[in-house]
């Protein structure tokens, strides 16, 4: 049978095990090993003679010349070891130095190299004296060259090299990875949008891929082989342009519509829900008795996607709110609803009139719903030719108080047609949440407008797989990202993170085995991440390739020494004002 490990006393003898807990290990190495013992390097330990079967384990901590006290934290007894206790001055007799290490997965060989059993499942745990080898030179590369081969395959996603062996490439398993959702999340300065930059970029080399970017600042406006829209802005409202996204109004279910307009810490505000709602709902069932078959009618509900006329309604509403009726005497009074919707018409008032929510209120087509939503749809998710198949969508000229709104509404508008797309004709469908913690934040629960956006989110997360929907969250803040989105991802690529509260972030997500990951977090290079998850046979710790020069987002920090020192630029600042007030780079 061909060996996996060819291990050589000599040299990569690292000790023995002296303590055995779950998923941990303790082991006695003797002062002329402990050069081998270096923290996040891995080890393997024998389970079984019989056939070539290991555990393979990362080490966590190193003491040299233990205490007893030190000792007393690593020996924690159970119920049974109380009751026949062996004492920390016991072990303490028999070793030099303490390496502890932490089991990741198990190798058992079989008839050959290529049928090996790998699994993350531990199943087996190494017995006391079980001898321990630290995984080098040609070991090590044989060993991720075995990762990289069982990851092989036409649903492999290479992402770079193994940090421990750069001779090996670093491959996910692409299904997997997209399954059940991911996320991408570091520091500023990490290599997060590059990181991205380059899985869109191999995503783009498939044949069929559909991946949605949603672009908050326009970083990935520079990607050759993505289509970009961008939101219609305040100089795009007469615009024909195919990469101009109108987004109308009566797209926006009830909940999202009264989050925009109505002001719940009002005193009339029940009133401003129940009867916005049912005027809203009156004009749609016009539009509805005109244009619709009858089974369309029956199914017709307040948030179908029906076009209305919104003017209508102010009209309406502005009737009631100046009401009067008969009184005593023939005395007029003021009607039921006079004055109640006096603030509500006034900030109807306000967007309808400002040109940058004019990609709601000032399409050109609003009332012909079924060819309006049609294009929309195919604006989003249709590629033709040549074309990649990964739209990258900006939101930069979207208002801030409506973004998470906005977002949420094209979250939606793409989950509910994956959901009622035939499942022969349902192609997979992935969305890239970039810089996530703006619009899907923990304590949205306390902004309308973010509560919106939330829901969507989450219903995605949590129903998404069945129906061909995955989720990238892409964040630098994953304290501030809403913990019901994240915990549904099961892979997780951290780069280098330096806030306490994100790597606890990141660190709750990890077994207890994986914790002395979250220790390296701080201390990775850019472009370094550390990938867990389903995608990976092993969690490991990789050097992602960078996109090609021509792909790389906006995002790279400005070099401020050196462009001091260099001849000052000339500045268009009237320039500069003219977009400031205009809201527009155009």
């Amino acid at each position: 049978m061909a060996k996996l490990f060819d291990f050589n006393d000599e040299t990569d003898y690292v000790g023995k095990v002296v303590y055995v807990d779950t998923t941990k290990l303790s082991l006695d190495v003797k002062p002329k090993e402990l050069k081998l013992a270096r923290v996040g390097r891995l080890v393997a330990v024998k389970i079984s003679s019989a056939v070539e079967e290991w555990a393979i384990a990362i080490v966590e901590r190193v003491i040299k010349n233990p205490s007893t006290e030190q000792l007393k934290n690593i020996v924690q007894p159970n119920e049974e070891e109380e009751a026949n206790p062996v004492s920390a001055d016991s072990i303490l007799e028999r070793v030099s130095n303490i390496v502890t290490i932490a089991i990741v997965a198990t190798f058992k060989g079989k008839k050959g190299i290529e049928t090996n059993y790998f699994s993350r499942s531990i199943q087996e745990i190494p017995d006391i004296d079980a001898e321990a080898f630290s995984i080098e030179s040609d070991n090590l590369e044989k060993f991720m060259g075995l990762l990289s081969a069982k990851s092989k395959s036409d649903v492999s996603l290479d992402l770079g090299k193994y940090s421990l062996s750069e001779k090996a490439r670093a491959q996910l398993n692409g299904d997997k990875f997209f399954q059940r959702h991911a996320a991408i999340l570091g520091s500023t300065g990490s290599g997060k949008s590059w990181t991205v930059a380059s899985i869109l970029e191999k995503a783009s080399e498939l044949p069929t891929t559909k991946m949605i970017v949603f672009d908050l600042h326009g970083e990935y406006s520079t990607l050759k082989f993505a289509k970009q829209l961008r939101v219609a802005g305040p100089d795009d409202l007469d615009s024909k342009d195919e990469e101009v996204l109108f987004l109308p109004y009566w797209l926006l279910n009830s909940e999202e519509m009264q989050a925009m307009f109505i002001d719940r810490s009002e005193f009339s505000a029940h009133n401003q829900v129940m009867m916005f709602q049912k005027i809203v709902g009156d004009e749609k069932l016009k539009h509805l008795n005109d244009n619709d078959k009858q089974e369309v009618i029956d199914s017709f509900t307040i948030d179908s996607p029906v076009s209305y006329c919104l003017n209508s309604v102010v009209e309406e509403l502005s009737r009631l709110n100046e009401e009067m009726v008969p009184g005593a005497n023939g005395k007029p009074k003021k009607g039921d609803y006079n004055g109640s919707f006096g603030r509500l018409l006034t900030r109807l008032s306000v967007k309808l009139t400002d040109k940058r929510y004019g990609f709601l209120f000032q399409h050109p087509d609003q009332l012909n719903d079924y060819d309006a939503l049609t294009k929309i749809i195919q604006q989003l998710i249709e590629f033709e030719g040549d074309e990649s198949g990964i739209k990258v969508i900006d939101f930069s000229e979207v208002p801030t108080d409506i973004m998470p709104i906005i977002i949420g509404l094209v979250a939606r508008i793409l989950y509910n047609i994956q959901f009622w797309t035939e499942k022969e004709e349902r192609h997979p469908l992935a969305l890239v949440c970039d810089e996530a913690h703006l619009y899907l934040p923990k304590k949205g629960e306390n902004n309308p407008n973010e509560k919106r956006a939330l829901e969507n989110f989450e219903k995605i997360a949590k129903e998404g797989r069945k129906y061909g929907v995955s989720l990238l969250v892409v964040s630098q803040r994953p304290s501030d990202v809403s913990e019901t989105i994240l915990s549904q991802c099961n892979n997780i690529m951290s780069l280098r993170l330096s806030n306490k509260q994100d790597q606890s972030t990141v660190k709750s997500f990890m077994s207890d085995n994986l914790t002395v990951f979250a220790d390296i977090l701080p201390t990775l290079d850019v472009g370094e991440t550390i990938v867990l998850g389903d995608a990976v046979l092993l969690p490991s710790r990789i050097m992602l390739d960078m996109p090609k020069e021509e792909n790389r987002p906006l995002s790279s920090t400005i070099d401020f020494w050196t462009e001091w020192n260099e001849e000052e630029k000339k500045t268009d600042y009237n320039k500069a004002v003219e977009n400031y007030r205009k809201q527009s780079r155009k």
